[in-house]
Formats: C-alpha cells, sequence, structure tokens
C-alpha cells in the first residue's frame, strides 16, 4: 500500500484541531468535487484521497490508529476485527494484502491435514472459525479427521468499495475483476455507509468439494461538502440576504438528486431556521418510490461595503427599534 500523508493531504498540522480538519476538508472538497471538475481523473483522485484523509482524521479512534500506527494502521484495523488481541506484528497480518480490502489464502487437504491432522477436541474452534454447520465440514468431518472425504465452505471475502454521495442517490455499478473474468456488480440507489451488496460463490475457493465462499463488497459513501446525511434524511445549508429574511422571498435550494428547488421564505426568518421538503431527500434503500427529507437550515447572510446613504437608513432603522 502506498502511504498517505493524511495531514498533508487536507494541508493541516499534525496537532491540528476537529475544527481545523474540518475547515481544510469543506475547502478542498469544494475545490475537487467531480461537479466542479467534469471528466478530470486527477481531480477525482485527489478528491478520493481527501475524503479518505478526512474519514480517517475526523474520527478520534482511526486518528489515534493513524498518529500510532502510519501507514499499517489499516492492518492492524483489519486485525483487530479478525478477533486479534495483544501486539500487533506483521505475522498476524499474514495472509492479507496490503491493498486496502482484505484477502485470504485457502489451504489444500494435504497443506491442511498437515496442519490441523485430527480435528478431534478442536471442532467447536474451527465450526467457528470456517463456518460450521452454515456450511464447514462434512464426509470426514469433525469426528473422523484426516484426509479422506474433507470438504470445506470456501471463506467470505468483503472488499470495500467508495462510491461518491450522487453514486448512494442515483444507484451505480463497478467492474470487478476475478480468475481473468469481469463481472460487473449493480449497487442501488440509497445505500449507506456499511450497506453491503453479496456475491454468492465469488469468494474463497472451498475445499475438496465444498462451495465457493461468498463475496460482500462493504460501501462507504463519501461525504458530500453540501449535505449532511442522516439515514434517508439530508440537511443542507443555503445562504439567505438579509432583506429576503426581514421581508420574505424564495430562495434556490440545491437538492441530492442534483437539481434545485425553490423554497418561500417567510418574513422574519432567524437565523438556523430549518424548513422540512418531505421526499427529496435520499432513497430508501429497497422501498420503491419512498425518499427521505430533505432539511433546508437558512444561513443569513449580511451586507457588506455599505454606501453612505444604506448606513443612514439602517440608522434610521436602529432609532426606530430604540
Amino acid at each position: 500500500m502506498e502511504y498517505q500523508d493524511y495531514y498533508k493531504t487536507l494541508g493541516v498540522a499534525k496537532d491540528a484541531n476537529e475544527k481545523d480538519i474540518k475547515s481544510a476538508y469543506r475547502k478542498l472538497a469544494r475545490k475537487l468535487h467531480p461537479d466542479v471538475n467534469p471528466n478530470d481523473k486527477e481531480a477525482e483522485q485527489k478528491f478520493k484521497q481527501v475524503n479518505e484523509a478526512y474519514e480517517v482524521l475526523s474520527d478520534p479512534e482511526k486518528r489515534k490508529k493513524y498518529d500510532s500506527l502510519g501507514a499499517n494502521w489499516k492492518e492492524y484495523e483489519n486485525y483487530q476485527r479478525a478477533g486479534g488481541t495483544g501486539p500487533f506484528t506483521w505475522g498476524d497480518a499474514n495472509g492479507s494484502t496490503r491493498s486496502g480490502g482484505t484477502t485470504y489464502r485457502t489451504i489444500d487437504p494435504e497443506e491442511y491435514e498437515q496442519i490441523f491432522g485430527d480435528l478431534g477436541g478442536a471442532s467447536d474452534f474451527f465450526r467457528t472459525f470456517f463456518g460450521g454447520a452454515a456450511g464447514g465440514f462434512s464426509g470426514g468431518g469433525f469426528g473422523g479427521g484426516g484426509r479422506s472425504g474433507v470438504s470445506m465452505r470456501g471463506r467470505d471475502l468483503e472488499q470495500p468499495v467508495q462510491i461518491t454521495f450522487s453514486e448512494a442517490y442515483q444507484g451505480t455499478t463497478r467492474i470487478l475483476q476475478k480468475d481473468g473474468k469481469k463481472m460487473e456488480v449493480d449497487i442501488k440507489p440509497g445505500v449507506k455507509t456499511g450497506s453491503r451488496v453479496r456475491l454468492a460463490k465469488q469468494g474463497g475457493a472451498g475445499v475438496g468439494s465444498g462451495p465457493a465462499g461468498d463475496l460482500f463488497l462493504s460501501i462507504q459513501v463519501l461525504p458530500d461538502p453540501r449535505f449532511e446525511r442522516n439515514g434517508d434524511d439530508v440537511t443542507v445549508e443555503v445562504p439567505v440576504d438579509l432583506y429576503t429574511a426581514v421581508l420574505g422571498g424564495e430562495v434556490a435550494v440545491p437538492t441530492p438528486k442534483g437539481t434545485s428547488i425553490m423554497l418561500k421564505i417567510p418574513a422574519e426568518t432567524q437565523n438556523g431556521k430549518t424548513f422540512r421538503i418531505p421526499n427529496k431527500g435520499m432513497p430508501k434503500l429497497n422501498e420503491a418510490n419512498g425518499f427521505g427529507n430533505l432539511y433546508v437550515r437558512a444561513k443569513i447572510t449580511l451586507p457588506d461595503k455599505l454606501s453612505k446613504k444604506e448606513i443612514e437608513l439602517f440608522e434610521e432603522l436602529k432609532a426606530l427599534r430604540a
């Protein structure tokens, strides 16, 4: 894995606080966002790097691991997920690649017998580790040991996949390559970070007559500088000029779909006032025509570079309110 200095990627110091990290991220994300740089592969790659850096540095636990282990922090995280405890060494990562996802090696029956021999009383352990009754050993199985008739289901594999906020809304596809063959995988609209796409029998090879395991794509939806997502609901902050806030009017509101809608702003709207627009949030996964809500938070903007006349009028208003 090529080491990425996340602090350098965001342009912040190693002792930067949460506010500085978020500010640097937002600035870079706006500059590099695919909507601003269409068909620019370099900008798209940098956008992904910026999002990866922010994902780690904005999370106290991940940042702590990164600060301690540097380029090895992901391997340590995979080691912990696999149930590892105690100090981490590269011996604990045996069988894992350093490509950002985790893969596993399978063993043939001969090597299996050399390593494990007669399973005997260790059957409970292997039921847990290899899947047991869910498709583990048959034939020689847990009681008999030996090479003859050994059948074992292949390991389930998991591969992280990053998609943009827009792709999560529209749905998308990814091309995977396995054993020289390409597979096109559909990712449905409405997926969230943590959603999993199951590819049956595309995981580790089985032993003997055992079936292959499954491959799971673990979805990570990259943050969007404009929208805050909470489940299927989305919040967007929209600037509202002082005159519209005081007198009322309309403002254009961007939507996750990529369009914009006009929102009526009532007179005397206060800063931070939130408006709910139903069914304009994210699609609900596996629910036809189901959508979350879009929440619009008003950010009142004040005029600058006032003329002498404008200042006089504000003074008159001030006197009227005294």
